[in-house]
């Protein structure tokens, strides 16, 4: 098996489950009355479904990009604006609730997400405010994991890339939905592609 069949499929899913995928899409959210749970609100929103490569700095902390683009410092802000101005599939809408306050610098938030590849999943994400402004700064992991809509999305998805079969994106997306949630959480949230690159082989042979 060539090295480029199992990375390709890897590269696709990771790209396919970004939340932060950037594109059009509407955004909806729990009314907080106003004051720092609304720019919370908004901050997560415009990280989810802006397509201004300024969403980088703005609404996401280096941490944050750091993270999704497997980059560090300056290269890792130059590939979010580079995928924000390129448009890859958004989600939909997001729906933002539960937002807590954690010692004044610090906060967290459920995310329920529709359309898109994770649509149908609800998650946990970490925010922290620099400069006066709240910025996300990582998922903390779902908080309603629905893995049959995730491999609907996600076999879609690799059905429409080129080199790919419908029968090898049927075997990837059986293999995703059969992972534990702890493995996908990492695939997705932490860029971890161990769990995935076993079903990628098997799929591959």
């Amino acid at each position: 098996m060539k090295k480029s069949l199992l990375m390709l499929p890897i590269a696709l899913i990771v790209m396919a489950m970004a939340l932060t995928a950037c594109g059009g899409g509407s955004s909806s959210s729990s009314s907080s009355g106003g004051g720092e749970d609304a720019a919370i609100e908004e901050a997560i929103e415009t990280s989810a479904t802006g397509t201004d490569p300024s969403k980088c700095t703005e609404v996401q902390t280096e941490n944050f990009n750091e993270t999704e683009t497997g980059k560090s410092g300056a290269a890792a802000l130059k590939a979010c604006e580079e995928e924000a101005e390129e448009g890859s599939e958004p989600a939909e809408s997001v729906t933002v609730t539960n937002v807590e306050i954690i010692e004044g610098d610090g906060a967290a938030a459920e995310v329920e997400i529709e359309g898109g590849t994770l649509g149908g999943q609800t998650v946990a994400v970490a925010m922290e405010k620099e400069e006066g402004d709240w910025k996300l700064d990582g998922f903390m992991g779902f908080t309603k994991y629905d893995p049959a809509s995730l491999a609907a999305s996600l076999e879609e998805k690799l059905g429409e890339e080129e080199g790919i079969s419908s029968e090898l994106a049927a075997c990837i997306t059986e293999g995703v939905e059969e992972l534990p949630e702890a493995e996908v959480e990492a695939l997705v949230f932490e860029k971890n592609n161990e769990g995935f690159e076993e079903i990628a082989t098997a799929c591959n042979e």
